[in-house]
């Protein structure tokens, strides 16, 4: 049965089980990492059985009046337990699924929300608010220690629908709950896009971008969701606040600002009004490879520093090209892309490949049709599916499923991502490198480290740095931890930041503490007093209760 016809989600992992990989696919992975490190004997460990997983007791039971919209179902409390992180795979293949929410609640409308947010306040009960589960920063995790008196996961499914399309400004009202390709299904008759593509598009809801403060694909200009938020209206545990709509506003700190990122310690979003933008009818796109990634990323800050907003200005070091069979892994490679609803990118293009070419860059030969400057009418190009570029978009849609497998076969499979400003860049990257390699000899021996860009601006680039090393099955966790610690040590002294685009959750809390400022720790604290007095919405997150 085809994962069109049946969609699975896994309770353990990333991704539904009718698209995970194939036999074949396993295999090829196998053989792939027994070459690369010279390996063998390797053997992927099996998926976890729901029947073989031992939950811990709910330690509570919901009132009478929302016993209907809460669940005990084991399915339901096993999926809700973990995010999507490497480390929260890794548990689950273990079986360990000890911070399993007592109960999942489903709540159909704001007053269900306020009544379950009113019975955790009294009964000192975590809420943790869900939207798709993709948090790789436990962001979603019932971690709360000893001081609750149990934790319920709140999921906004039944938040799903576009509740006004207004094709005069070009901005729709959405709710909270509405996973990626149903929000672009409802906006597709308008003609009308959203343009937010994280790589979780398909698992994540609005209202988790918006709570996570979400780096969408598009490299430059519109780069987070906070470029798109027009007004949020969100329930806390002392009411429900809802901002002005408007185009943009000079009144003071903004409330939208104060829920954009703010993770579910603040408030749960059920619904959130966004600009919109004109369905793209022009593409251009190219692969362009340097023989030097330092001399890539001067071709990026040359592109964006024109002002000339590529879609995807994207550049892989060698290892990174390598790894995901964009090239041999001798040259870097660039994907660049440009899109418009309005004009041809002929231009655009021409003037972005001189760039390139200024630096060292040339478009191989043998491009895909389309790849080199041809404009497009049809979102489902050649130049999006064939060639270098097609190969690093098959590569990055499917990453998080090989990764499943790689964790499984006791690898440590992991990333951490930055932003830096470009007169640090070279040194940073040089020392970012140079102690995740040292760091990840010292833990496993043997490992390699490589290096993207995901997004570009005028003043820095957000490098995304990528782990693949042998562990030991058993301590993966802990030799992830000692790496860990020892990177984002390294990027809060650079002076770079401990996340760009994955949101802060429990996993970065450690070093957000050190990067945020001491009187901007107090105002937070203030907030979440004043807004969550109880201490319940997802403790743990971004900052503790007073």
């Amino acid at each position: 049965m085809s994962a069109a016809a049946k969609q699975t989600r896994k309770f353990w992992g990333w991704g539904i089980e009718e698209a995970d990989l194939t036999q074949e696919e396993r295999s090829a992975l196998v053989r792939s990492m027994e070459q690369r490190f010279n390996l063998s004997g390797l053997e992927p460990a099996a998926p976890p059985r729901l029947e073989d997983i031992a939950l811990p007791e709910p330690r509570i039971k919901p009132p009478d009046a929302l016993a209907a919209i809460c669940s005990t179902d084991k399915f339901e409390r096993a999926g809700h337990t973990y995010g999507k992180a490497f480390r929260d795979v890794v548990r689950a293949l273990a079986g360990d699924f000890s911070n399993a929410p007592d109960l999942v609640a489903f709540p159909k409308n704001e007053q269900d929300v306020t009544d379950l947010l009113d019975w955790c306040g009294g009964g000192k009960i975590a809420a943790i608010p869900y939207g798709g589960g993709s948090s790789v920063v436990a962001g979603v995790e019932a971690d709360v220690g000893e001081a609750y008196a149990g934790a319920v996961s709140i999921d906004m499914k039944h938040f799903g629908k576009v509740l006004e399309v207004d094709t005069v400004s070009r901005a729709a009202h959405i709710e909270a709950g509405i996973y990626g390709p149903a929000l672009e299904a409802a906006l597709k008759p308008h003609g009308l896009t959203l343009r937010h593509f994280p790589q979780s598009f398909e698992f994540s809801t609005l209202g988790g971008w918006i709570a996570t403060r979400s780096g969408g694909h598009y490299a430059t200009l519109y780069t987070h969701i906070d470029d798109f938020v027009e007004s949020v209206r969100a329930v806390t545990p002392t009411g429900v606040m809802e901002s002005f709509r408007l185009p943009g506003s000079g009144a003071g700190p903004s409330p939208d600002r104060m829920m954009i990122g703010s993770e579910g310690a603040l408030g749960i979003i059920t619904a959130a009004w966004m600009r919109l933008q004109d369905r793209p009818t022009f593409r251009a796109g190219a692969s362009v490879t340097f023989p030097d990634f330092a001399e890539a990323a001067e071709a990026v800050r040359a592109i964006v520093q024109a002002g000339l907003y590529p879609a995807n200005v994207r550049i892989l070091d060698q290892t990174e090209a390598l790894f995901n069979g964009v090239a041999d892994g001798s040259v870097a490679v660039m994907v660049l892309g440009f899109e418009s609803a309005d004009h041809p990118l002929d231009a655009w293009m021409t003037r972005a490949l001189e760039c390139c070419a200024d630096h060292g860059g040339t478009v191989p030969d043998g491009a895909a049709p389309g790849e080199a400057g041809a404009t497009e009418n049809s979102r489902d190009t050649s130049a999006a599916r064939t060639g270098q570029a097609g190969a690093w978009r098959e590569a990055f849609i499917r990453m998080p499923y090989f990764r499943d497998v790689l964790a499984g076969m006791g690898f440590i499979a992991e990333t951490f991502e930055t932003a830096i400003t470009w007169d640090r860049w070279p040194d940073f990257h040089r020392e970012v490198m140079e102690t995740t390699e040292k760091v990840v000899r010292e833990v496993c021996g043997q490992g390699r480290v490589s290096c993207r860009f995901t997004h570009a601006y005028p003043d820095g680039p957000a490098p995304y740095y990528s782990i693949t090393a042998p562990g030991r099955r058993g301590a993966q966790l802990e030799q992830m931890a000692e790496i860990k610690a020892a990177v984002s040590e390294a990027l809060i002294r650079l002076g770079g930041t401990i996340t760009h685009h994955h949101a802060v959750g429990r996993y970065h809390r450690p070093w957000y503490d050190k990067q945020m400022p001491e009187a901007f720790r107090r105002a937070l604290a203030g907030a979440k007093k004043a807004l969550d007095p109880a201490g319940v919405l997802n403790p743990g997150v971004l900052v503790d209760p007073l």
